[in-house]
């Protein structure tokens, strides 16, 4: 008997008992399952699971945010940064003037974001279980393609109010139309050795800035 023939054995079995006419619309599925483990701090445990993925963490209030940009930025010796249309300037205005300022259009290449060292944006919210980033593609986050090509990313999290507890929390504030993208920590990607190489489809280095409005 082969694989194919047990597995579609197990379903018939599974399905002896379903009327032949039963569609699975008519048949309520109970989703009584916990939507949260309820982390006693939620921000705490995005931060550390954050970290645990090899982000860097960064905290700041509101005043402090375009000052500590701007040091991510020198420190890291950008000179090119990409801006999503909708990024707050307030963000940037601290930044060097010699650093250029590269708009997202529909118009860049993969050639001219592969050039840039850097880009800065907000998110759609931000899961504490998981550590992950969500971004839906909106103003202050631009086209999902210039966080996917520069090798260093500055992503802007306002906390508490963009921190969620789960995935099942998480999922009622997204639209699902949009163009999301889920992001746990760097880029990463391993061998059969797992031999560990960061920066394969994305950017090699994830600065996650908690700001306190």
């Amino acid at each position: 008997m082969s694989g194919r023939d047990v597995v579609l054995g197990r379903v018939r079995r599974a399905l002896a008992d379903v009327p032949r006419g039963e569609t699975p619309e008519e048949v309520r599925v109970a989703r009584d399952y916990a939507e949260t483990h309820s982390p006693a701090d939620a921000v705490e445990t995005l931060a550390e699971n954050l970290a645990d993925y090899r982000a860097l963490v960064h905290r700041t209030d509101a005043a402090g945010l375009p000052g500590l940009i701007a040091r991510l930025l020198a420190e890291r010796g950008t000179r090119t940064v990409v801006v999503p249309p909708g990024l707050p300037a307030r963000w940037l205005s601290e930044v060097d003037e010699d650093v250029h300022r590269m708009a997202d259009t529909a118009r860049s290449t993969p050639y001219e974001l592969d050039a840039a060292d850097s880009v800065v944006t907000g998110c759609a919210l931000a899961i504490a279980e998981t550590g992950t980033l969500v971004l839906d593609g909106g103003e202050d986050q631009g086209r999902r393609r210039i966080t996917l090509v520069p090798d260093h990313h500055v992503c802007v999290v306002r906390v508490p109010e963009q921190v969620v507890d789960s995935v099942p929390r998480a999922l009622p504030r997204l639209v699902p139309e949009r163009p999301m993208t889920w992001i746990s920590g760097p880029s990463a990607t391993s061998d059969i050795e797992l031999d560990r190489v960061e920066g394969v489809h994305g950017p090699r280095t994830l600065e996650v800035i908690l700001v306190t409005e």
